[in-house]
């Protein structure tokens, strides 16, 4: 449950809401449903990273906080998505929150781009994100308000170069975000995008922060600092709570100064 003494902010407006997160068993996403379980949402992700999700799970129910329902789902499935939904809508009722953050940052050139892998990368950081607010949609009109946090990011921005694909689509979901927050506003459902910059998660640490890079990223910023995931999550929870009752088609930058 939420710390009483923490000096971060408390959004009653969050306990017991049904919050669905993608991509939630590690990095940005576990930040994500561990600041949501500690708000007292009821929280389900999804992920395909078992062991790592489960243990999530386990941590935070250890914690006494409402125990967050891991889901094993492949969300370029389209059928599987839609099933994984189900559940969390059979389990919690309906979904007031949709966090869609997972993706896939994997570099690649220009020249080994095939057809095939341009399929596949879409599948991954594009689409999912469009079905699942597609398949969230019916129960948050049914309620008359919800809200849905598209994770981008600064690359398409800066730009960054060596991932072209995965630029495309980040740039893609704020395209996504404002038109679908026209699409559902009349219902009563924000839609928000959050574009983090470098982030100093685990994933990161390991694959791509050599010296070169990270004194790109101290360079680059304003503050001369790694980002949290925890930061990222600060923001969502603002968006996701009814303290922000009145934003929707906007895009919020975490990145320290970068841009």
């Amino acid at each position: 449950m939420p710390d009483v003494h923490s000096h971060f902010a408390t959004y009653p407006s969050l306990a017991g809401r049904a919050v669905l997160i993608t991509g939630g068993a590690t990095g940005i996403g576990a930040a994500l449903v561990t600041h949501f379980a500690r708000q007292g949402a009821r929280v389900a992700f999804l992920d395909m990273q078992d062991e790592a999700g489960q243990a999530l799970a386990g941590n935070l129910e250890a914690e006494a906080c409402p125990a967050p329902l891991y889901l094993h789902c492949d969300l370029t499935d389209l059928a599987a998505l839609q099933a994984a939904v189900r559940q969390v809508l059979e389990r919690f009722g309906t979904v007031d929150v949709l966090v869609n953050n997972a993706a896939n940052d994997q570099r690649h050139a220009i020249d080994e781009v095939t057809p095939e892998y341009w399929d596949r990368s879409i599948a991954t950081n594009l689409r999912p994100q469009f079905f699942m607010i597609q398949a969230v949609a019916p129960a948050m009109r049914a309620a008359g308000r919800g809200s849905i946090i598209n994770i981008s990011s600064i690359s398409w921005i800066i730009p960054s170069t060596g991932l072209p694909l995965y630029v495309a689509a980040k740039a893609a979901i704020v395209g996504l975000t404002r038109t679908m927050a026209h699409e559902l506003g009349p219902q009563g459902i924000r839609v928000n995008a959050v574009l983090p910059g470098a982030i100093a998660t685990e994933k990161q640490k390991q694959l791509w922060y050599t010296p070169e890079y990270e004194a790109e990223i101290l360079r680059s910023q304003a503050l001369k600092r790694h980002i949290e995931p925890a930061e990222v999550a600060r923001l969502v929870l603002f968006l996701a709570a009814d303290d922000a009752s009145a934003i929707t088609n906007q895009s919020y930058v975490v990145d320290a100064g970068w841009v």
